[in-house]
């Protein structure tokens, strides 16, 4: 093995372990915080909607929903964020993070073929979380199927003993221990000692933002590290895929490529200039993106060994359901999952004669309508 793939499995396993610290650090932030003013700052999500909405807004601020699940699960496992508030934000944010390969999309955007071509590959991503929301987000708010799917997973990861699962399991105590060593860094430190004996809420505030810029940081780490590893065989999968001309096993390779990674956005990313370059269709990329969306859902998982509450567990189960339920309603019929390609398509189209539709695309999906109803529903 290499020197420089050795030095990089040892950074992503080292930033991982860091990014489940953070997690940690995240949830012990927001207990000390208090009931009351963490109950105050998450009433702007008490509507399904909104919170829906939120996660949008985040997701796009951050520019990526494997740090907004993360943070999600540190609050549903310090228990100030109700699963029924969480699962909508966890919703927004699958469709917030489509905005990256959007954006990717605009690096084409002065070779007209070659920016419809890309255009369409990536906002088909954006109709399909689009579509999937509109079907399965008042189905679950109504009835909680999914989310009691999730439960009964994770009483089945608790029965089955699952060692991250268990308060005393090893990975757990890890954790404990490195988020312990960091507070006493911190505690060291004169000022920060005085504001948790005399403004312990302040105290919380410095950590829970510490704790968010860490998790940002190591998740961005993890990513660049995995694809320097995995970069000649995520190319390698894309090949196979593109000769086995998609279908099940270009899903299957998305999933493989986005867990590699920890990030879909790169799957996808890497996706829209290989589509717009006319190496690979619109309609063979779409399986290898559905892939990713459910590839990015182990990231959740991971963050919930962090936590102490099992409800960390569930929420981010509930994410895993959530994104394979939606390849499931879609991608079976063909007359359903063309409907995400051909939207694209069309939009594609238009955006390729008038570049600045496509500004307005983003502008208004991503921004505008979240801002707006943020405001509306609360």
């Amino acid at each position: 093995m290499k020197l420089k793939t050795i030095k990089n499995i040892t950074f992503a396993v080292s930033f991982l372990y860091l990014f489940l610290i953070a997690i940690k650090l995240l949830e012990t932030g927001i207990k000390t915080l208090g009931e009351e003013y963490t109950d105050q700052l998450f009433e702007s999500v008490s509507n399904p909607f909104a919170g829906l909405l939120v996660g949008i807004l985040a997701t796009v601020l951050v520019q990526s929903s494997s740090v907004t699940t993360s943070t999600i699960v540190g609050l549903v496992g310090s228990g100030v964020l109700s699963l029924e508030y969480a699962i909508p934000i966890v919703m927004g944010a699958n469709i917030g993070t489509t905005v990256t390969n959007t954006l990717v999309s605009f690096g084409h955007v002065r070779r007209e073929q070659e920016f419809k071509r890309a255009f369409a590959a990536s906002t088909m991503h954006d109709f399909f979380n689009l579509l999937v929301v509109i079907i399965l987000f008042p189905i679950d708010v109504y009835t909680n199927i999914i989310t009691r799917m999730a439960e009964y997973g994770t009483e089945m990861f608790i029965a089955s003993g699952f060692s991250a699962t268990n308060p005393n399991s090893p990975i757990k105590n890890a954790i404990k221990w490195g988020a312990n060593k960091i507070l006493d860094v911190f505690n060291s430190i004169p000022f920060l000692s005085d504001l948790n004996e005399n403004s312990y809420r302040v105290y919380a505030v410095v950590l829970i933002v510490l704790a968010i810029i860490l998790i940002f940081t190591c998740l961005k780490n993890v990513v660049s590290n995995m694809k320097s590893i995995m970069l000649n065989q995520i190319e390698f999968g894309l090949d196979k895929a593109l000769a086995k001309g998609g279908g099940l096993f270009a899903i299957l390779i998305g999933i493989l490529i986005t867990i590699s990674v920890q990030s879909s956005s790169i799957t996808t990313s890497i996706l829209v200039p290989i589509v717009g370059s006319g190496i690979l269709s619109v309609e063979n990329a779409f399986p290898i993106t559905l892939g990713a969306n459910i590839g990015t859902t182990v990231t959740a998982v991971l963050a919930s060994f962090a936590v102490d509450n099992i409800a960390g567990l569930t929420i981010a189960l509930h994410h895993v359901l959530f994104n394979v339920l939606g390849v499931l309603i879609v991608y079976p019929f063909k007359a359903v999952r063309n409907i995400p390609v051909n939207l694209a398509k069309s939009l594609s189209a238009a955006t390729a004669k008038r570049r600045y539709v496509a500004v307005l695309y983003v502008l208004i999906v991503f921004v505008t309508i979240p801002l707006l109803g943020v405001v509306i529903f609360n």
